[in-house]
């Protein structure tokens, strides 16, 4: 039997990168999916397809995880679709502009907070009651994608890493509130190919994100293989973790 034969999950941000990534393996083991995307609808009816490839349900919504009503919309979406869901995975974000807190406009700081934080908050709110609405005696998943900048911090990356130690922050609160019924945890990627990073950043750059003990980028496979542990039954012992697969980029 796949890790999550028959079991919903919903995924935000999921058309591309990590959380297309997510949205594929947890499909590939079972898994129907609605994923949420931004802006690119091209993108995330690709990764549905990706996903029924796999024989389950998968939809795209097109959602901004920042704003409230969209939020709301969508859990109303999913329910009509699916009635409950298993597993959240909070993975929409956005990268902030690399500039310090000193020079950083109050404007960049409410955009990188709104999405990579209060977007958190948001589904967490809309979706929990989905996830109580469940039937079976599975535990109830929710994973928030954070980042190793969460605790080592980087310069220029003051609004990036505060939202991201937010979200650490508030994955601990929801732990405590929800278990034993719903598990709550954290996973932390460290530096990871994805088609953002390769498009986006000057080649130097990634060099430089290299300079780990394992001297290689993580591949989003690998990022979704601990997903799906977390996610699966073999997870039911996680509860307000930070699990950090990040090639040695910093020890915890």
């Amino acid at each position: 039997m796949k890790k999550l034969e028959n079991r919903v999950a919903v995924i935000t941000g999921g058309s591309r990168g990590i959380g297309r990534g997510i949205a594929i393996e947890f499909a590939k083991n079972g898994a129907n999916i609605a994923l949420s995307y931004h802006s690119n609808e091209a993108a995330a009816a690709e990764t549905v397809a990706a996903c029924e490839e796999y024989g389950v349900k998968a939809i795209a919504i097109k959602c901004n995880a920042g704003v409230s009503a969209e939020v709301q919309a969508m859990a109303k979406k999913v329910e009509e679709e699916f009635g409950a869901i298993d597993i959240l995975v909070n993975n929409a974000g956005t990268i902030s502009l690399e500039v310090t807190v000193e020079e950083m406009e109050e404007a960049e700081w409410d955009r990188v907070v709104n999405t990579d934080l209060k977007g958190v908050y948001l589904n967490c709110k809309y979706f929990i009651p989905l996830i109580k609405a469940r039937k079976g005696d599975n535990v109830g998943k929710i994973i928030n994608i954070s980042s190793e900048l969460s605790k080592k911090g980087r310069v220029a990356y003051g609004a990036y890493a505060a939202s991201k130690g937010g979200i650490n922050s508030l994955t601990m609160c929801l732990a405590l509130e929800l278990a034993p019924e719903i598990n709550v945890n954290i996973v932390a990627p460290g530096p990871i190919e994805t088609d953002m990073i390769l498009a986006d950043m000057a080649p130097e750059w990634v060099e430089k994100e290299k300079d780990i003990p394992l001297k290689r980028l993580g591949k989003v496979e690998e990022i979704a293989a601990t997903a799906l542990l977390i996610a699966s039954d073999d997870g039911d012992f996680f509860c307000g973790q930070f699990i950090s697969p990040n090639g040695g980029a910093v020890f915890f």
